[in-house]
């Protein structure tokens, strides 16, 4: 079989192999592809025969590359049939049974040395080659890089400031695949009004997700205001949650609220099966020094640690804080509906400033909240109101179920008529 002969290759793949930090066989495939393609290139320019190349016509075609002696072979597939119509993709069955294949059958495939001279292809090779090639160790890099990063879906990372492009931040971020920083995204949705980005600042922001670009390879969408950076933050700074003792329940975060004028507030439920084990006060550390950290972080975002409860009205009790609450009525534990009595003078704070803090604990809990003046409340009339929509609510579920009810009778009534319709017609 001939080859032409590539002098230095082993070295190439070696310095490429170390300077890019990819596997010897990840540099090989890139040189294979691009001396096919390099080598597609030759045959479209040289065609003088003037043949149609359609864009799967080169698929048959791959290359062998010899390490050893540094050199490669083009080998094409072709199929055996009587008469040849193209050359490129077919042999005559006579031609293969005169090169010693005499037990060969029509519809087989062959796979045959095709490589052109040395002369002819050597130096074009090398030419046609080198920006294919540099291409594929990009896209063999930045595949690594993204498999890579996918397994980091989920977790927090140290990003930098790079640039800024429309509303978005691009940040970079280290990856340990030769390229020391990879690009991010920081959407406009995702970034905390309290953040100052600018150039080379530094910040940890939570890996959301990881998606193939169309030219520049992976796309790393990164977040400041999912929940996730928070239990992150959390889990690193309370050695009781990474150790497990204590666990988080549940997160509610409004990072970017609605209003310019109320600011960014989270709610966290945590719990604890060590009796010896306040979780609160885990979290909170002496003298706030460990929510202190994470605040730090935040810029400042306000953080309220709550106790998980089993039971439900104590837990929305909770999620209320810093809000006394005198009690908690559970109308309608089905729809998760339930009025939250407190004092006048509690009312605005258990609302919150434009609702935040009962939309935070609704979230939290998974409840309905529904804030009441306890001086005002009318218990009698709550209970009417709540059981007649109770009661129309069952109705309606009833209706609905006698409904489905019918048309399974009608369908047997009707499944049955035809039984009777058969029967008859064969008694005929």
């Amino acid at each position: 079989m001939s080859m032409v002969t590539l002098p230095g290759l082993k070295d190439l793949i070696e310095n490429i192999s170390r300077e890019r930090n990819l596997p010897r066989i990840a540099v090989q495939s890139a040189i294979r592809e691009a001396l096919l393609k390099g080598y597609e290139r030759y045959r479209r320019a040289q065609n003088l025969e003037r043949k149609q190349f359609d864009e799967d016509y080169f698929e048959n075609f791959d290359v062998q590359l010899d390490v050893d002696d540094e050199g490669f072979r083009v080998v094409a597939t072709k199929t055996i049939v009587e008469e040849v119509t193209n050359s490129d993709h077919e042999i005559a069955l006579q031609q293969v049974q005169d090169m010693g294949g005499d037990e060969a059958q029509l519809g087989q495939e062959v796979v045959l040395d095709v490589t052109p001279d040395q002369g002819e292809f050597g130096r074009m090779a090398a030419m046609q080659t080198k920006q294919v090639l540099a291409q594929k160790l990009r896209d063999q890099q930045r595949q690594m890089v993204q498999e890579e990063f996918q397994d980091l879906e989920g977790t927090v990372l140290q990003a930098r400031v790079l640039r800024f492009e429309r509303q978005s931040v691009i940040m970079a971020v280290s990856s340990s695949f030769g390229q020391p920083e990879v690009e991010a995204e920081l959407p406009k949705r995702e970034q905390l009004p309290n953040d100052n980005y600018r150039a080379n600042a530094t910040f940890k922001v939570y890996l959301k997700k990881v998606s193939q670009g169309q030219q520049r390879g992976p796309q790393l969408l990164v977040s400041r205001a999912d929940a996730g950076l928070v239990v992150y933050l959390f889990a690193n700074e309370v050695p009781e949650i990474e150790d497990e003792v204590v666990r988080i329940v549940a997160v509610a975060r409004e990072a970017n609220p609605p209003s310019r004028h109320v600011g960014p507030r989270t709610k966290i439920a945590v719990d604890t099966l060590d009796r010896d084990v306040d979780p609160v006060g885990a979290c909170i550390g002496a003298r706030g020094s460990r929510i202190q950290v994470v605040v730090n972080e935040l810029r400042g975002e306000k953080i309220d640690v709550i106790r998980w409860s089993p039971d439900p009205a104590t837990y929305i009790a909770n999620a209320l804080s810093p809000a006394r609450v005198d009690e908690v009525r559970l109308m309608d534990p089905e729809t998760r509906q339930t009025h939250v009595l407190v004092a006048e003078d509690q009312l605005s704070l258990a609302i919150g400033k434009e609702g935040q803090n009962v939309r935070l604990a609704a979230r939290l809990t998974g409840w309905k909240i529904d804030i009441k003046d306890k001086a005002k409340y009318d218990y009698a009339g709550e209970d009417t109101k709540f059981a007649a929509a109770r009661a129309k609510y069952t109705l309606e579920v009833d209706d609905s179920d006698e409904e489905e009810f019918d048309d399974e009778n009608q369908e047997e009534l009707f499944e049955e008529e035809i039984f009777e319709d058969n029967n008859n017609d064969d008694q005929e």
